[in-house]
């Protein structure tokens, strides 16, 4: 209880919350590490994973190799690009390490929602004229955008509770509280930073939770939108088997 005590002390100190090592400038560092790293891996890895669900070719061996990178401790990526010539360019190491590490949740997912989506929907929609770009926007990234963004979601928390370890490396964020915790042997800041990580974290699942709702009553739509096209293919198809 003693530490509760002073944990809850150290969090409602002013003082902890403001100037460069405070935790408002802490979490601004934190967010800002975030957004880039998940940036750049929905860049690399959502372009790729759509294509290859949509063709049906090279999906697999890509799956399999990004997943067997999550055998690779983020920790040890961290470090070995820091000690490589990457380590005297800022933030990078950290960014590398961490888009390496949100990748695999991003393209599996994407793959396997693209693949998922319902055959004779697709051709249904070719059938009807429909382009390969137009299949996929308007077809197949809609249905299955649920499975996107589990992949983005599930990335982004992960993301956000590693970029911790940046500070382990001189980096920013809130994994800098928890550091310098450790080395003033200050147990409550420790426990205050890591608390702060977990409540960032479960902030940005919320928040993303909430965005899947909203883009589940868009899928709804697009998913009567598909209905309908199927419908009208099987309709003209009897019509053409007539006049032939």
């Amino acid at each position: 209880m003693d530490v509760v005590t002073k944990t809850w002390t150290w969090l409602s100190t002013g003082s902890h919350w403001s100037g460069p090592d405070g935790v408002w400038h802490r979490l601004a560092e934190h967010l800002q590490l975030t957004v880039v790293c998940l940036a750049l891996s929905c860049a690399i890895a959502l372009p790729l994973a759509i294509v290859l669900g949509h063709t049906g070719r090279g999906g697999a061996p890509a799956v399999n190799l990004s997943n067997a990178g999550r055998a690779v401790p983020t920790f040890a990526v961290l470090v070995l690009l820091t000690l490589g010539p990457l380590g005297t360019y800022d933030s990078w190491p950290t960014v590398i390490a961490l888009v390496l590490f949100a990748i695999p949740p991003l393209l599996t997912n994407a793959y396997v929602g693209m693949r998922e989506v319902d055959r004779d929907v697709v051709e249904a929609a070719r059938g009807m004229g429909m382009s390969a770009r137009q299949v996929i926007g308007r077809v197949e990234l809609p249905l299955a955008m649920p499975l996107v963004m589990t992949g983005v979601r599930s990335a982004a928390v992960q993301v956000v509770a590693t970029v911790s370890i940046a500070a382990m490396v001189g980096g920013g964020g809130l994994g800098r509280i928890i550091t310098a915790g450790f080395r003033l042997t200050d147990t409550p800041q420790v426990v205050a930073g890591a608390l702060l990580v977990a409540a960032l974290a479960l902030l940005v699942e919320g928040a993303f939770v909430l965005l899947e709702r909203w883009l589940g009553r868009r899928r709804r739509r697009a998913a009567a939108g598909a209905g309908r096209i199927s419908d009208a293919s099987s309709d003209a198809l009897p019509a053409t088997g007539g006049a032939a």
